[in-house]
């Protein structure tokens, strides 16, 4: 992997398994994360990383962040909104749109020039909820499944210089996942639900992350991959 590969995030869990892959594997990670000291950390941790201390709905500050040639880009800023569709108010509507959707789409657009300058890629990250139905999801089910559509848009309308594709995750052990697998109990039942009966690590989507902004998935475009212990397709031996 050659070049400056731009991710969005950086300081999350798959954002920085990604920013290790990519320097593994001869790239410049630059690093794009709103937490100072965590950004400041990861970047101290792997020599010859850029960073800049960002917000991805500051517009001006991404396009700042993002000058200067680019092989690859990751968007790897997310939420998980949980609550009844009867209390989910329209800014939690508008607020996953413009995290999920909104700054990735920004993000591509400063970044298509130079990616297409280079025959770069881009990687988004969806959802499992943006395909499978599950209680409490309506509001980032329907942000992540926002992110499916812009995914094989900009496919089409970036190719052929630019690829863009798409993870779709099942439960991760993220920090912004906490709040579900802290609790050990908890955490187990979901697993269990998986026909690999566990929960995915971010490691693991950063291992696809990195392929996919990689020359060996050169006639790879418009692809939305899950990565999620089979849960989005199979079902169990028992039928559940």
């Amino acid at each position: 992997m050659n070049g400056r590969i731009a991710i969005l995030g950086a300081t999350g869990g798959i954002g920085a398994a990604l920013a290790r892959r990519v320097l593994a594997a001869g790239g410049t990670p630059l690093l794009l994360a709103r937490d100072a000291a965590r950004l400041q950390a990861l970047a101290a941790e792997l020599p010859g990383a850029e960073s800049h201390v960002v917000d991805v709905a500051d517009a001006a500050a991404v396009r700042a962040a993002l000058a200067g040639p680019l092989a690859g880009l990751a968007y790897c800023v997310g939420s998980i909104v949980l609550k009844p569709f009867a209390r989910a108010t329209e800014a939690d509507f508008l607020d996953a749109f413009r995290l999920n959707v909104l700054g990735a789409a920004m993000a591509v657009q400063v970044a298509a020039p130079e990616l297409a300058k280079s025959g770069g890629a881009v990687v988004l990250f969806s959802s499992i909820a943006a395909r499978v139905g599950f209680g409490l999801h309506s509001v980032i089910g329907t942000a992540k499944a926002a992110v499916e559509g812009l995914t094989v848009a900009l496919a089409a309308e970036l190719s052929p210089e630019v690829r863009v594709n798409c993870i779709a995750p099942s439960l991760t052990r993220t920090r912004i996942a906490e709040p579900l697998t802290r609790n050990a109990q908890m955490a187990d039942a979901i697993a269990k639900l998986h026909p690999i009966p566990r929960l995915g690590e971010p490691d693991e989507m950063a291992a696809l992350a990195a392929f996919l902004l990689g020359p060996d998935a050169g006639w790879i475009s418009g692809q939305v991959l899950p990565v999620d212990g089979g849960r989005s397709s199979l079902r169990g031996k028992g039928g559940t």
